[in-house]
């Protein structure tokens, strides 16, 4: 990557051939974009390892891993980029070789701090944040400071075969295309008639969207929320007891009494009576490998269209439900 006299980047011939599949995909000028973006990404747990591989492979300009917890034996079943002789070992320090193998081209640094002794203004350094396994505290300070200084920020997690991506994109400018029919006229050979023929164009359309900050998708009325929103108040559930505990409940806590107290909270406040209750005993510990890969390739595609300014975000949450295999996107607290 190299920068003209006029302040613009211009790919290198390695970089335009490295990346020739995507400026096909999404265009020069948003490949471009990807090359001037730095990406702080908190967490690096195996959501978190999904969702910097494949940034890292899309050609972002620089990467920081941001983590202060070891690596644990529960990070086997999917952060692939720590060693499985990492254990025990700060979780962003061992994941910082193998993400560098996936892309020379990036910078990536690790670091070891942890996010509260973040001040305000180190968000400001960056292009884009994004946040996992962070209490609902951390989650609404950062994204503070993120807006305050006009930084895209995501966040998400995945708790076994559940999770959520959330996007504050504050004010986003985008390009869509969009295929339109256009009906053309053609004249008959030697007919007076003419005959109407119809083709498809794709035409580039300029929009604007407005965000809400995370805190206020997180107290909504049941009436605003669509059918089959299940695993919204599972979200709830899980935040508010990573919020009271700093922890994430785990599989020798099934059923622990405190669980049910935070569970039973959302079933009364929104009245769910045994609607959840599935997912309450299902499989909501550790992460499973495939639904970091699903959730993981959600929010990293959605940080790659805000960056490339290419393609209509989800605004503001989608969540992926295990009972269904499918994603729904809401918009919520507007």
């Amino acid at each position: 990557m190299v920068e003209n006299k006029n302040k613009s980047i211009e790919l290198t011939d390695h970089e335009a051939e490295l990346y020739d599949r995507q400026i096909r995909l999404w265009g020069l000028e948003s490949q471009k974009r990807l090359r001037e973006a730095r990406v702080l990404l908190i967490g690096l747990n195996g959501f978190g390892a999904e969702i910097a591989k494949d940034i890292i492979l899309a050609g972002v300009k620089a990467v920081t891993f941001l983590d202060h917890r070891n690596v644990t034996a529960e990070d086997r079943c999917s952060q692939f980029l720590a060693p499985k002789e990492s254990i025990g070992k700060n979780r962003a320090e061992a994941s910082l070789q193998r993400a560098k193998n996936l892309n020379s081209m990036v910078n990536i640094e690790a670091d070891t701090s942890n996010v509260d002794d973040k001040a305000d203004t180190y968000f400001g350094n960056f292009d884009v944040v994004c946040a996992t396994q962070c209490t609902i505290t951390q989650l609404e300070r950062i994204n503070a400071a993120c807006r305050k200084h006009k930084v895209k920020f995501f966040a998400g997690d995945v708790w076994g075969t559940l999770g959520y991506t959330f996007a504050d994109l504050i004010v986003h400018e985008y390009a869509e295309d969009v295929v339109q029919t256009k009906k053309i006229q053609l004249s008959g050979s030697g007919e007076p008639m003419q005959k109407e023929k119809f083709e498809n164009i794709t035409v580039t359309e300029k929009h604007t969207d407005t965000f809400v900050p995370f805190e206020s998708v997180l107290d909504v009325p049941k009436a605003s929320l669509p059918k089959e929103s299940e695993i919204y108040y599972m979200i709830l559930i899980l935040l508010n007891y990573r919020e009271k505990y700093n922890k994430d409940p785990l599989p020798s806590g099934r059923g622990s009494e405190d669980f049910k107290a935070e569970a039973d909270k959302i079933i009364k406040k929104y009245d769910l009576e045994n609607r959840i209750n599935n997912l309450l005993e299902g499989d909501i510990y550790a992460q499973i490998s495939p639904v970091c890969a699903i959730v993981g390739g959600i929010m990293s595609q959605e940080i790659i269209k805000a960056v490339s300014q290419k393609g209509a975000p989800h605004n503001n949450l989608f969540i992926f439900n295990p009972d269904t295999l499918c994603g729904k996107i809401l918009r919520l607290g507007q």
